[in-house]
């Protein structure tokens, strides 16, 4: 059965596949974990929970946050500002039922995450999308946009962006930040690749910006743990957090995935998810480079695009006018997938763009589907 997020046909390279591949999920330490849990003889995690997630869980999962993010010392990610969720996209939803109303605005980047897209229509939202370079949204244009459709939300993806894979610079973060404040609208951080760096460091996420009431930071097991898990987090001030542990589901069902939560709550306090990220981060550094190099090799001609610093995607740009139909034709014949430009425009454009994602496969296999792109392209 196919699904948007899994299935690929057998002998297809798919190049726009978004996850990680089954060899990198870490069924060892999640056992050991289980085990760890089960050891401690505490059924709590097997009851309702409360609204914001185990305090235990939260507690573990803010101190993991502050040694990544490098928090300050004196202000520290606190268990009190988290929330656990069923992954960013449960959070998206649940932030617009509380925050929005059908026919509210919401700003997005352009490109942005095409999921994300189907979740606002599912709202009723009017999107509009804000322009980027490779510092990310710009600000003057993002001002001029706010004036003209006072919008409910700004949905970003700051660092390592879905698909662009660009990050949005410090002093932008911070113009960013004040545009919103000014303005009134509620700024949706989707923080899902920050902790995935492969060169250099980001600028500061807006998590560490979490108690201001104009900000709500999103992040997620899914790229540094396992997508089946279903996990997430967010960080709000305590209004925000109090409106969204209202919410009827949460109030009917208590707080996410009690269970999961407790066994990724002994993942962390047996420090074991450190080093897996820090794996993750050797593994997709390997796998960027090979796509890299294949493609400057295949299609250096062909397409232009920049190294990203980390995530999970290469967004490429045809140095010719791009007929995707044709393309997608030929790539099936070839064997291969890739995610078409418009698919990530709120407008329909970008069809010049293909979203190449280097997560899913090894280096051979990497290689290989750029040799299959290739011939697909020059058919």
């Amino acid at each position: 059965m196919s699904t948007t997020q899994y299935w690929v046909p057998p002998g297809v390279i798919d190049l726009g596949l978004g996850h990680p591949s089954l060899s990198l999920l870490p069924q060892p330490l999640l056992a050991q974990a289980a085990r760890h849990r089960f050891a401690q003889d505490d059924r709590d995690a097997l009851q309702y929970g409360p609204e914001q997630g185990g305090p235990g869980m939260r507690a573990a999962l803010a101190a993991f946050l502050s040694a990544q993010y490098a928090a300050p010392a004196a202000a520290p990610v606190q268990g009190d500002g988290l929330m656990l969720t069923n992954g960013i996209s449960q959070a998206l939803d649940m932030i617009c039922t509380v925050f929005t109303r059908p026919g509210d605005v919401v700003i997005v980047e352009e490109p942005t995450y095409f999921l994300a897209l189907r979740i606002f229509a599912d709202h009723g939202l009017r999107v509009i999308s804000a322009p980027m370079d490779n510092d990310g949204l710009i600000p003057e244009a993002l001002a001029a946009l706010l004036v003209a459709h006072h919008p409910r939300l700004l949905y970003t993806i700051p660092t390592h962006q879905n698909p662009s894979g660009v990050t949005l610079s410090a002093q932008r973060r911070a113009q960013v930040l004040e545009l919103c404040r000014a303005h009134d609208v509620l700024l949706v951080a989707d923080e899902v690749y920050h902790l995935l760096t492969y060169t250099g460091s980001p600028p500061p996420p807006f998590a560490l910006w979490a108690d201001d009431p104009t900000v709500i930071a999103l992040g997620s097991f899914s790229k540094i743990l396992a997508p089946g898990m279903r996990l997430g987090w967010l960080q709000a001030p305590p209004a925000r957090l109090a409106a969204l542990a209202a919410w009827g589901v949460t109030a009917s069902g208590g707080g996410m995935s009690p269970f999961t939560a407790s066994v990724v709550q002994s993942l962390l306090e047996l420090d074991l998810l450190g080093d897996h990220v820090a794996f993750l981060r050797r593994t997709y550094r390997a796998r960027r480079d090979a796509l890299v190099a294949a493609l400057h090799t295949h299609l250096g001609d062909r397409l232009r695009f920049a190294v990203p610093t980390g995530g999970y995607f290469i967004w490429a740009t045809s140095r010719t006018p791009l007929d995707g139909e044709r393309l997608a034709t030929a790539a099936a014949a070839a064997q291969v997938d890739f995610r078409a430009g418009p698919r990530f425009s709120s407008r329909g454009g970008l069809r010049d763009n293909l979203r190449l994602c280097f997560a899913y496969y090894a280096e051979a296999d990497l290689e290989e589907g750029v040799r299959r792109l290739a011939r697909a392209l020059q058919s």
